[in-house]
């Protein structure tokens, strides 16, 4: 098993320095000339070399995700039966060796360990309905800070939201249009304004008139063909960095740690550890047997 740091992936190429001045050059001038069709062939050579480095290091990326998460499940399926019999044993024998000593301290371990084996309580009984899709409710939130408990929000908007509603409705309903984009654009406008309304958010509708009377943002200036490569590039650069810390924090953690120590054969490291926990489980139950034997407990 490889890491994708292993892979040798080539790095998204940067393009030539001279590749940027020269496009830069050519674009300014509206006769153009060959200097300027040269560059932008560089240009889209570097996009195209970084282009297919980043899908390799995606594909090896994926590929590490995956044994990882294959690796984590396996680990769980087939070790964690015999981490959770050796942790009972471990108990027994905590409650065994205290029976037989009877003395305080070998009580309280007792107690710890078989605490460890308690099943958490559910999320769901632990929070009850303090919390909703949105998070902890206002309520809880002023509840847990001894703020006074504010009453939810009134069946029936005030007079001023529902002013402000009403006029910013007539103003920006979509159907006041028929240009499929700027339908869409009001659209997203009006939920906005009833999830506003519903709130019964007067100042929240105040600012929404200010930002519809502002009017919508200007369009983007296009770009020319060469900022369009530079702007490309520098994004496969960026996504490039980001899968790598992905990797890095993926080889950080403990099943990542276990998948180095064994690149070559991660079954294998799985059948090395569960023979191991084994060989602990039969050393416990023989330390069991001779405490019960010796408090002249069964079972």
């Amino acid at each position: 098993m490889t890491t994708p740091e292993d892979q040798n992936s080539p790095r998204p190429a940067d393009p030539p320095a001279d590749a940027a001045d020269s496009t830069a050059g050519s674009t300014a001038d509206s006769t153009g000339d060959g200097a300027g069709d040269a560059a932008h062939e560089r240009l889209e050579q570097a996009v195209r070399a970084a282009e297919g480095a980043l899908i390799e290091f995606e594909i090896a990326v994926e590929s590490f995700r995956i044994e990882v998460e294959n690796f984590a499940r396996l680990h769980e399926e087939r070790l964690g039966p015999l981490h959770s019999r050796l942790e009972e044993l471990d108990a027994r024998i905590a409650e065994a060796v205290a029976a037989r000593t009877g003395d305080p301290e070998d009580r309280r371990r007792a107690a710890d360990a078989r605490a460890l084996l308690a099943p958490m309580p559910g999320v769901s009984a632990l929070f009850g309905d303090w919390m909703d899709g949105d998070g902890m409710r206002p309520d809880a939130v002023d509840m847990l800070t001894e703020r006074p408990v504010r009453t939810p929000p009134r069946v029936r908007p005030g007079e001023e939201a529902r002013k402000l509603f009403r006029e910013l409705i007539r103003r920006c309903h979509p159907d006041l249009v028929t240009d499929e984009r700027e339908q869409q654009r009001r659209a997203a406008f009006v939920t906005r304004v009833n999830q506003a309304y519903a709130r019964g958010d007067a100042e929240e509708l105040r600012a929404l008139t200010e930002e519809w009377a502002a009017g919508p943002p200007p369009p983007a200036t296009p770009l020319a063909r060469a900022e369009e490569l530079l702007a490309r590039l520098e994004w496969l650069a960026g996504r490039k960095e980001m899968l790598a810390g992905f990797v890095r924090e993926l080889e950080a953690g403990a099943i990542g740690s276990m998948l180095r120590l064994a690149q070559d054969d991660p079954d294998g490291l799985l059948d090395e550890i569960a023979a191991d926990l084994r060989r602990k489980i039969a050393e416990r139950e023989e330390t069991l047997a001779r405490e019960r034997a010796g408090s002249g407990g069964g079972g």
